[in-house]
């Protein structure tokens, strides 16, 4: 079974087709990041602009890439929230017209889930049940246990700002360039060890939600205090990730005690930090599954995808979703 994915949730225009479930036919994203750069985070309308130029080009390169034609596809995933407004729409009445002009299923996608399913792909082995998914991204971080295809329990979320957010303002507070994620790991790497003493919110509640917000409010009081220097940075930066990365695998592991899960997936662009997947592998006795650093970002690869895998047995006529997942 062919599916194409289209996902469009933020500033990425990402289609792809992707075979059973697991194999990438192809895989093409247009990015307005370099437009962002320049205003150090998204423009939602501007992104939204940048989506309606790109999104036909790059369904042509997917399908090209693939070797199809649309009339040879079995149906059409896409992304229908959370995200941007502006951004849902050039993807969903794009997939909606696909999928009418050529008679196909058309399979909503809740973005969330559609990170999970990134760790699908490209697998020879596929991940078990039951277990236990960390998605951390600029706009996200989220832990769900998850005990089959389309079964999901979420465990927890942040109250107020996501990881990848958190990494975004410290590194504009560092004066870093965006996106911060990137930004600050590449400070980091500069030093061996982190200097200064931040926050780990939440760390010692009894649930699995998070907070990044404080943390943000830390740094900034801790630049204003000290005699920040340009030397200072990368010891700054390495304490600015290391506190949120001992949030996040200490917060999951204790999920994966009460729950007893021996499987974690993590997913989403934050997975693409090295640190943090050393931190789990250092930490975690059970078996880590990442997904690809070019499969952790929003593509159209993970969407599809999570349309196989959820769908393929209520059969395409009678799409069921959950109203709680999807937005």
């Amino acid at each position: 079974m062919k599916i194409l994915g289209i996902e469009t949730s933020c500033d990425e225009t990402a289609l792809a087709v992707v075979e059973d479930g697991q194999r990438i036919l192809s895989n093409v994203i247009s990015s307005s990041l370099p437009l962002h750069t320049e205003t150090g985070g998204i423009i939602p309308e501007r992104a939204a602009r940048e989506q309606t130029k790109a999104i036909i080009p790059t369904l042509q390169a997917a399908l090209d890439e693939a070797s199809l034609k649309l009339e040879q596809l079995d149906a059409v995933a896409v992304t229908a929230g959370p995200g941007l407004i502006g951004s849902l729409l050039v993807g969903v009445e794009t997939a909606k017209t696909l999928a009418y002009l050529s008679s196909l299923p058309l399979v909503p996608i809740n973005h969330l889930i559609g990170h999970v399913y990134a760790n699908w792909l490209e697998r020879e082995v596929e991940p078990t049940f039951p277990n236990l998914a960390l998605i951390v991204s600029g706009g996200h971080t989220e832990i769900f246990l998850m005990y089959g295809h389309g079964k999901f329990e979420r465990l927890g979320g942040t109250r107020d700002d996501a990881a990848g957010e958190a990494f975004d303002k410290g590194a504009r507070l560092l004066g870093l360039p965006y996106p911060g994620g990137p930004s600050i790991q590449k400070k980091a790497d500069l030093t061996k060890t982190a200097l200064y003493k931040l926050p780990r919110p939440m760390l010692g509640s009894l649930d699995f939600d998070f907070s990044f917000s404080g943390l943000k409010t830390a740094l900034a009081t801790l630049i204003e205090k000290e005699n920040i220097r340009a030397k200072d940075i990368p010891a700054l930066a390495a304490s600015f990730q290391e506190a949120i990365v001992d949030t996040l695998v200490t917060k999951t592991l204790k999920a994966t005690e009460k729950y007893r899960v021996k499987t974690i997936l993590l997913s989403g662009g934050v997975a693409a930090n090295q640190r943090l997947r050393n931190k789990f592998q250092e930490s975690f006795d059970g078996e880590i599954i990442v997904s690809r650093p070019d499969l952790s970002v929003d593509n159209g690869a993970m969407i599809a995808a999570a349309a196989f895998y959820n769908f393929k047995k209520t059969g395409w006529d009678t799409v069921q979703t959950d109203p709680g997942l999807l937005l």
